[in-house]
């Protein structure tokens, strides 16, 4: 008789985004006169931008003749890619990464679900709370996070992003395997400098721990002080693996396209993880189509880099609008200066999904309860500034008229 993962049935409820949608549908649904905007899921609403789709549809025709076409490439991405991506998000910082230690993905989403593959599931592993939810999810289907009780997994570590700390997390104080970062952070949108990331890679280094870096809204940084990459720190090479992502930085949301950085300076017992992640990509992973490669190429260009970064600006003027909006509202707002993210306490001492519903039914705003990125999330919001101008403007003035 067939079994199934059990480590699948302990996970409580839905998926967050899931849930969030559900609830939007049902209420759309039953008030379809309503207008209602959607400020909550991290999906971008300007198009691609020009020169990136000019180079799709030349490698569209490409791929229409003989001498052009491109059957299966290789699982960790074509070298046309990745020498632009060493060249243009690395070497111009001054990092040293070489073209094969850069792997290819679908996305940022996956690889930080999918890393998971190569570690053994005795790893402690550590995590920021509140929390991207793929971070603990991916983790409890593989069955290091234990059993669900209360609003905690049993077997992690959670390390509380509060207010008092600055949205900070504090080197656990019991020795952990397995550490997630997210700068700039999501969902909160705090950003971490060097001088706050060294003792993380120091505590690494020391103990044998791997640091997997979420550094998918690093183009969002504005800040001289915040570093784009966890290797502009001394020794970060040696003990982590970063994830970076085209969703956010050139609209790549429906086109899937992202990259995981691994090393060959890191190692566990002598094994370099560069190896396995080769032999995991390679045996359960065909590679992104070279339509999207040579698209995501062509945001390295002149012309592509200008282009994305004028998206990049309109979201972070939207992040402003909604950042100062709700502060003039007497919310207090954190986040929303190096990120697309607005980090918002609830007013009233409500709940956040108590709160999530009053903005829904009575000023028809969308938004992601706080609770559902952890137990510290608990008592705030998170808004997103990735929807239109205008949307984004009369949603504020909404949630303005409606406090």
């Amino acid at each position: 008789m067939a079994k199934i993962n059990d480590n699948f049935l302990k996970l409580p409820g839905s998926y967050l985004f899931s849930t969030v949608a559900k609830k939007t549908r049902a209420y759309m649904e039953a008030h379809p006169d309503k207008k209602v905007i959607k400020m909550s899921i991290g999906d971008v609403t300007r198009p691609i931008v020009p020169a990136v789709t000019e180079a799709m549809h030349k490698a569209v025709d490409e791929m229409a003749t003989a001498k052009g076409f491109h059957g299966y490439g290789p699982e960790q991405g074509y070298d046309f890619l990745r020498s632009k991506i060493v060249e243009k998000d690395y070497k111009a910082r001054g990092i040293n990464i070489a073209a094969d230690e850069v792997f290819v993905s679908d996305g940022a989403k996956s690889d930080c679900g999918n890393i998971g593959d190569i570690f053994s599931t005795d790893n402690k592993v550590a995590v920021c709370d509140p929390v991207y939810p793929v971070y603990v999810d991916t983790n409890a289907m593989a069955g290091r996070a234990g059993d669900f009780k209360g609003e905690r997994w049993t077997n992690l570590v959670y390390m509380p992003c509060l207010e008092e700390n600055g949205f900070l997390p504090e080197i656990p104080k019991e020795k952990v395997d397995i550490i997630y970062l997210c700068f700039p952070n999501n969902p909160i949108g705090v950003a971490a400098t060097k001088e706050q990331l060294k003792p993380w890679v120091d505590y690494a280094r020391e103990n044998g721990a791997v640091i997997l870096y979420d550094s998918a809204y690093e183009a969002f940084i504005s800040d001289t002080a915040v570093p784009h990459s966890i290797y502009e720190i001394e020794g970060a090479k040696e003990c982590a693996v970063e994830f970076r992502s085209f969703s956010k930085t050139a609209g790549f949301t429906g086109t899937r396209c992202a990259y995981t950085v691994m090393p060959h300076e890191l190692k566990i017992d002598g094994t370099e993880l560069n190896a396995l992640w080769n032999r995991r990509q390679c045996t359960k992973f065909n590679g992104v189509p070279y339509v999207i490669q040579k698209a995501a190429e062509a945001v390295y260009s002149e012309e592509g880099y200008k282009q994305t970064r004028e998206s990049i600006a309109y979201y972070l003027e939207n992040a402003r609008i909604i950042r100062e909006g709700l502060a003039k509202a007497g919310f207090a707002v954190y986040g929303g200066v190096n990120a697309p993210y607005i980090w918002t306490k609830t007013p009233d001492g409500l709940g956040s999904w108590e709160f999530f519903d009053k903005l829904l039914k009575n000023a028809q705003v969308v938004t992601t309860p706080g609770a559902g990125f952890g137990p510290s999330g608990e008592g705030y919001i998170r808004l997103t500034s990735f929807n239109t101008r205008e949307a984004t403007k009369e949603a504020i003035d909404r949630i303005q008229k409606l406090v």
